[in-house]
Parts: C-alpha cells; structure tokens; sequence
C-alpha cells in the first residue's frame, strides 16, 4: 500500500467493498491529479465506479477523510507544539451550471461554495494533515439583504472561526503530551472567540491576526485611547526580517520589521443577547518602517492569549504567523494542481466527497515539499512506498536501484527532476509545482515497471 493510500488504511464505509474502492480512488487521482476525473480513472469501469463512489449514500466527506483525521492524530502526538491553522477558500463553479446545490459567491452571478479546513503543521511549517475540513453554500439572495451587526453570533457565518476553534479545544483535551496554537487570519478577529477560550492549562493556545482598532478606555485627558495608540507608545521589543514571496500582484522582497508588544486588557463588547466578559491579551505590532517605492508596508496586528516580555518570544509568534502561508501553498495546490474547480459532477453531495480525496492527495504534495528541507537524510522509504523509490531510481539514475533507500532529500530532488528541476548548484529546494508534476510522471515509472516485472515473471514460467 502506498503512503497515500495508507492515510485510508482504516476507512470505514460500512462495507469493505466500498472501502476497497475508496483507496483505489485515492490512488488513481494521486496518480493523476491534474486530468480530469475519467482520465485519471483511466477506463470507463475505475470511472463508473468512482461516480458510483461518490454518489453512494454512505460517502460523504466526513467519512472519506474521518481515517485521514486520525492519522493527524497520531503525527500530532510526536511533536511538543502544534499549530493548528484555519482559513477559508472560495471553489469557483460559475459556468457550471448543472452542478446542483451551489450558491452565490461574493456575486449572484459568480456560483460556488466555500471551503474551510483547518491544517496542522509544526512551527517548522511541516504539515501534518487535515483536522477538519467544512463547506457551507451560501442562500441565493441573500447577499442583497441588509446586514445586522447586532445578529447573534450563532446566525453569522463567522461563527465557524469560533467552531473550528471549540474543535481545537477538544484535541487539546486529549493530547496533553503536544501544545496546540490556533493560528487565524483578520476574519477570526471575533471577540466571542477570545472570551470562550479555556483554562489554558487544559485547552489550545491562540493567535489571530487583529482588524479592529478597540477602544480601550480613556487617557488621562479624558479622550478614547485605542488598542492601536497604546502600541504606538510602546517600546520597541526587537527587529526581524524575512523572505516575503510575490503573488497577488507583489513582489517578492525581504521585509525588515521592528515588533512592539503590550499585555492589555480589552473591554467586553456590547452584545443584544448576552453580557461578555473583559479580557486578558496580549497585541503584538510587527511594522516595516521603509518599504520600497510603490510597495505598501507589511504590518501586522496580532492577538493572542500568550504573555510576550521578550524578543524571543515575540519573534516566536512572528514565525508562528508566517506559518499561515504553508495554507495558501494547499489551497494553490488544489486549485491549480488538482484543478478542483474543473471537476463537473452533477450535484453538490457527489462533489463534496471528491473533494475530500484530493485534499489527501494536496496535503501530502505540501509534506513533501516541507519533509526534505527539515528531515534530508531521513531514508525515503518514510514516505515512498518501495516500488515509488525504486521505480524513479532506477528511471532517473538509469542503474537498478541500491537495496538501501536514498536519503528524502535525494529521493525529493529526483522527483522534482522529473518535474522539471534542473538542480543546479544555484537552484534552491523545489517547490510545489516541480514536485507535484514529478510526483505524476513518478506514477506512470511504477505502472511500467510493475508491467515489465510481471512480464518477466511469465516469461520464466
């Protein structure tokens, strides 16, 4: 069994046939990502059953990846902090219009649904897998209606930042060996977050990039002061810099920032419904002072729950913010790798489990891109099957493979190569894309040796 597959190891649909053809699914997408569903089943009966798959009673989402959660789990229990980052990603299904059960986007006109998983991934930003993976659609109309501030936060959709949080929680509970930090961007800067957090002896720590300038009180002339102002009269803790990568419509450059921290008090907002409690946090302010001509400075605004007195620490809750990339990289890869928004199944509940497999099939393309920059001379086989290792040895080296597996590092970097890296000195470690193409053409290697084996194997009979 394959390390993919693996992650279905104990998938339990109630039937062992429906299980069987469950990881052979996962196998012939992970094999094919980037085709379409029937060329990646790769004849009519793999493509009728895979439909047959997805429309059976018994396949949701929560069921195909349910084994995958718990093999988390288990990744998670090896590793003394984890951080457990939530964001969400609009699916794009406009023109595809015999799709049923979709809703409106940001436009009536655009259809889709969304998608919210929440990824593990070590402050060493490797990814451990999925914990929970939600979508909801989005009522046709309603975005003409008027908005309600003062709407019970339970009829909001920014209620399922506070969920995805109440499920961190819970892991925590039964993990006590591993540190768990719920990691968010500006959309979970939500005060019913903050006041519902634990004891934080037993539950999950936190970390929410802010949107809202609070008032805090009044100075000592009477006028508001705001969480903002107080950070501007601090003093400045430390500096850092790091790589920023380009995208949407930036460029890649490397951004100096000084960091200030404040531990602070926040005013329990007015709510219709319920009286909160005041709060205790700490805000951290990371500022680029002279960014280039044209550019806007980075600046962040983080909360959380964590006292910050030191660089160490701040510059701690600064690399653990810039894990909130390692999110961006999985949705970029189901979108443009797996090319989920081109699948055309003809309703909503058949599409949802497909998109469960290939979020199996994304998050392990992100483990390897991550696994052999922190662990290089791990042996290969941690991760490749033996007929994955051997089969692109022997295409790439062009001499059978060795009886010891190469070191992850040389295993990743020749799979890239058949992605296209030309590994050069210069060249730095491969990305996603050269792994993910590799990883395909890694598939046919396998398929072509195991061929040319069982013909051998005949013709000795």
């Amino acid at each position: 069994m394959s390390a993919l597959v693996a992650e279905l190891a104990d998938i339990d649909l109630g039937d062992v046939r429906l299980n069987r053809r469950a990881r052979r699914v996962l196998q012939r997408l992970g094999e094919k990502p980037m085709l379409s569903l029937p060329s990646a089943c790769g004849g009519w009966g793999d493509t009728r059953a895979a439909y047959r798959l997805f429309d059976h009673a018994a396949v949701s989402a929560e069921a195909v990846l349910a084994p995958h959660y718990a093999c988390t789990v288990e990744r998670i229990r090896e590793h003394p902090r984890v951080l457990c980052i939530e964001d969400t990603s609009e699916l794009d299904y406009t023109g595809k219009s015999d799709i049923q059960g979709l809703g409106p986007l940001n436009y009536e006109t655009r259809r889709g649904l969304y998608l919210h998983p929440t990824l593990a991934v070590t402050p060493d930003r490797l990814a451990l897998g999925l914990l929970h993976a939600h979508t909801w659609v989005r009522e046709s109309g309603s975005l003409a209606q008027p908005k309600d501030a003062a709407r019970p936060i339970e009829e909001k959709e920014s209620l399922r930042w506070i969920d995805g949080f109440a499920r961190v929680n819970e892991l925590a509970e039964q993990l006590p060996e591993t540190r768990l930090t719920y990691l968010a961007d500006r959309e979970a800067d939500i005060y019913e977050l903050f006041v519902e957090a634990p004891c934080p002896d037993t539950g999950a720590d936190w970390l929410v990039r802010g949107q809202h300038d609070r008032v805090l009180g009044k100075d000592a002339e009477g006028n508001p002061e705001t969480l903002r102002q107080r950070l501007d009269q601090a003093p400045v803790l430390t500096e850092t810099c790091f790589d920023q990568p380009g995208g949407n419509g930036r460029t890649a450059r490397t951004v100096h920032q000084q960091i200030k921290a404040v531990r602070l008090k926040l005013p329990a907002p007015y709510r219709r419904d319920r009286k909160l409690a005041e709060i205790e946090i700490t805000a951290i302010l990371a500022t680029e002072l002279q960014p280039p001509p044209g550019e806007d400075p980075v600046e962040w605004l983080l909360l959380t729950n964590l006292p910050v007195t030191t660089p160490e620490q701040a510059l701690e809750k600064i690399s653990w913010y810039l894990c909130r990339w390692q999110i961006e990289i999985f949705f970029r890869i189901l979108k443009s790798g797996c090319r989920i928004e081109e699948l055309q199944l003809e309703k909503r509940e058949r599409l949802e489990p497909a998109l469960a497999f290939y979020m199996i099939i994304a998050w392990r393309v992100l483990l390897l891109t991550m696994l052999g920059r922190d662990c290089p001379e791990m042996p290969c086989d941690v991760v490749f099957d033996q007929a994955e290792w051997q089969a692109v040895y022997l295409v790439t080296q062009r001499k059978p493979p060795p009886e010891t597996p190469p070191s992850l590092d040389q295993m990743v970097r020749m799979v890239a190569g058949l992605g296209g890296l030309l590994n050069r000195k210069r060249d730095g470690f491969p990305g996603p894309q050269t792994i993910w193409i590799g990883l395909q053409r890694a598939a046919d290697f396998v398929l072509a040796l195991e061929a040319q084996r069982t013909a051998d194997g005949e013709s000795c009979g």
